[in-house]
């Protein structure tokens, strides 16, 4: 591999995605080195004053401030457009700095947005109380109704926000409806896709113009760092998200991005793997607790549009037991699960959504998403799935289930 041709897209357009995942996005420096390096550096010098003034001008390539560029961030976010099938991507310091940048750099006073009800819950924070402070206008659907979207609209509305599958009730939104009601509105779609990765769902192939990421999640997917991304088409990225982002800095750092880009090494081998074990997990759990909510299973109502827009439905799936008691019993009967609120971990994690993730949400609003005080969220990771059922078998057992 020469020393750009990962970031050559005549060459890398010929690459397949575990292909990319690998090699997408490397530039070398002149040692030759085979693992990106890390840019550890806030600043750049010039060999001139007008090489200066001719990179801020944009008139000459080249790095002015780690705020702006790094090449390592940079490394990463070559990488991401990639396998996301996206013109381009700017990163973040966290999912969350992604989400609100994806949002507030297009909309303004006097705007509206449709977005799904069922989201987690600090990007329900967002559309239910941030928004508003600027004068934007929000509404929440139902979004596995295609339909909800279409009669929300009003002549203001400019964003259509939405999550698939849902933190963490699992709601399936039918991206090619929803997406092509957005565009026949001139309305940007904007799908948050952190449960899927690009490696089990690509929205821009089903009509979304913008794709935000918790990076932290898979993309890392070891439980190390934290980091965010942003993919949509070269005008959005450069002259609407760009702008906001440069001035207010929510800066990925250069090691953080360098163990994301390690982390995407093995990002489609990872997400297989979890996605198999989750429905192994999945099956035994369906005949032991009152309801579950796994689009990978038959039984979950939106099972057919999962499997038609995904390649599997990943590691995360929820379930419902009889109530907070009875849910806070099963986690503190766990021997090998961990209790943890974060996803996308190697390591298989459960949490109570109602008391974590979501409890800053209020109760009306948990209500109307679905989070009950009986819901768990479980992240099935890489341990071996046998290992995983005797946990649960003997928690549940605990609880009288």
């Amino acid at each position: 591999m020469k020393r750009r041709s990962g970031q050559d897209r005549s060459v890398t357009q010929h690459w397949r995605p575990a292909t990319l995942a690998v090699r997408g996005g490397t530039a070398r420096s002149e040692f030759g080195e085979t693992s990106e390096a890390i840019f550890l550096t806030s600043g750049y010098s010039y060999d001139c004053a007008e090489d200066a003034a001719a990179r801020f001008a944009g008139e000459q390539e080249g790095m002015t401030y780690s705020r702006l560029q790094n090449p390592t961030v940079e490394m990463l976010e070559h990488r991401i457009a990639l396998l996301e099938g996206a013109e381009a991507c700017r990163t973040m310091a966290t999912g969350m700095a992604a989400m609100t940048a994806a949002l507030l750099c297009q909309l303004q006073q006097g705007d509206h947005v449709v977005a799904g009800r069922a989201a987690f819950g600090s990007c329900r924070w967002l559309v239910d109380t941030l928004l508003p402070r600027f004068g934007i206008q929000s509404t929440t659907v139902d979004a596995r109704d295609p339909g909800a979207f279409e009669a929300a609209v009003r002549p203001n509305t400019k964003v259509f926000f939405f999550e698939t599958p849902a933190n963490p009730t699992m709601d399936v939104v039918d991206l090619k409806a929803v997406c092509g009601i957005a565009r026949e509105r001139g309305i940007v779609s904007v799908v948050d896709n952190a449960f899927a990765t690009p490696a089990l769902q690509r929205p821009l192939e089903f009509g979304a113009d913008v794709v935000a990421y918790s990076a932290t999640k898979m993309m890392d997917g070891q439980g190390r760092v934290l980091a965010g991304a942003v993919c949509g088409s070269e005008d959005f990225i450069t002259n609407t998200l760009l702008p906001f982002t440069r001035n207010t800095g929510p800066t990925l750092s250069a090691f953080n991005a360098w163990v994301v880009l390690k982390g995407l090494e093995t990002l489609d081998l990872r997400v297989r793997r979890q996605s198999e074990n989750a429905v192994t997990v999945g099956r035994f759990l369906e005949g032991r607790v009152p309801r579950i909510l796994h689009p990978g299973l038959p039984s979950h109502p939106q099972h057919a549009l999962a499997m038609a827009q995904m390649v599997a439905t990943g590691p995360i799936f929820a379930f419902e037991v009889a109530d907070r008691a009875q849910a806070h019993a099963l986690l503190n009967a766990l021997q090998l699960i961990d209790i943890s609120n974060n996803i996308g971990d190697s390591r298989s994690l459960m949490t109570h959504p109602a008391s974590t993730t979501h409890f800053g949400v209020s109760a009306e609003a948990r209500a109307e998403m679905g989070v009950t005080e009986g819901l768990l969220r479980l992240n099935v990771g890489l341990e071996d799935p046998q290992d995983l059922i005797d946990d649960l078998d003997q928690a549940l057992r605990q609880v009288g289930l």
